[in-house]
């Protein structure tokens, strides 16, 4: 059994362990609760964007704009976004599994965060570009990020550009996904019928005299000003942005999220392990008292 000074130690080492954990805890949870609102808070707006996208679906040839033309896939550039930081459970570990599945010969990387960045370094993968960005970003500063993968794209250099995340489910789940962001498909927004009351710059709602609302909320029909071609150049490009923000966004949620959960988890950890030090600790104090006493009534006994 170890002695008590040991002991001792180790209990004041834990505690002052557990006060860091329960700080960082605390930083991220008041971070967590930012981060979620933002992403939340977009997600009618892409809904309100695919709602056009499928009301433009039967009205264009899907050939005659380059982010829908669907080409043979030889090149595939993948934004991988982790977060720059650890202490995050195993969020980041996750995400990097499902990068790991990918054939590293016909996958090019962009990496947004420090730690897919030394990841692919590491692992000897193909990355092109890196990012970092802070903890709240804006649209302004990730279009960069969007606008680079965008020219890939437009010049050849990759024939899709997907893009791996954590998706944010709530704080306690944190998906890793996949997902396809160019070419553009506007199918994955099937059976989504376009509200007559969806706001746009880019497109009103036709209303015949005699036609009622409720007939227009059944056929979603919608008149595109000055013209459907121009909506649509307009409107693809934009599409690809905002949802590389979103993504973005859901990242940085389910990153404070984790963070949040792991240190409370360390915290509560440190805690009981501080109640188990102390009991051993009162243990080996009663055992080196008992010893004691033993000691002293056999020197009694021995004298008398």
């Amino acid at each position: 059994m170890a002695n008590t000074r040991d002991i001792r130690r180790r209990i004041k080492s834990v505690k002052n362990t557990s006060q860091i954990t329960k700080a960082m805890e605390m930083v991220a949870a008041s971070k967590m609760r930012r981060a979620q609102q933002a992403a939340i808070a977009g997600r009618p707006y892409s809904e309100v964007i695919n709602e056009v996208l499928v009301s433009l679906r039967d009205r264009v040839d899907k050939e005659s704009h380059p982010l829908l033309a669907q080409r043979e896939v030889h090149k595939t550039l993948v934004v991988l976004l982790t977060s720059d930081k650890g202490l995050c459970g195993a969020l980041n570990t996750n995400v990097l599994r499902d990068a790991t599945l990918l054939n590293p010969s016909s996958t090019l990387f962009v990496a947004v965060g420090r730690k897919g960045a030394s990841f692919l370094a590491r692992t000897g993968r193909q990355m092109i570009a890196d990012f970092t960005l802070p903890d709240n970003p804006s649209f302004l500063q990730t279009k960069p990020i969007s606008k680079f993968c965008l020219d890939q794209f437009l010049s050849g250099a990759v024939d899709q550009v997907n893009i791996l995340y954590p998706k944010f489910i709530n704080t306690l789940v944190q998906r890793p996904v996949n997902l396809q962001l160019l070419p553009i498909s506007i199918e994955k927004a099937d059976g989504m019928v376009p509200s007559p009351n969806a706001s746009s710059s880019l497109a009103r709602p036709i209303k015949a005299e005699k036609e009622s609302e409720q007939e227009l909320s059944e056929t979603g029909e919608y008149l595109f000003e000055p013209s459907i071609e121009s909506v649509l150049n307009a409107i693809l490009p934009y599409s690809f942005h905002f949802e590389v923000f979103q993504k973005i966004l859901d990242e940085r949620a389910s990153e404070q999220s984790a963070r949040m959960v792991a240190m409370k988890a360390a915290t509560d950890n440190a805690k009981n392990l501080v109640k188990d030090l102390t009991l051993e600790f009162n243990k080996a104090r009663q055992a080196s008292i008992t010893t004691e006493l033993l000691e002293i009534t056999t020197a009694q006994m021995a004298l008398g």
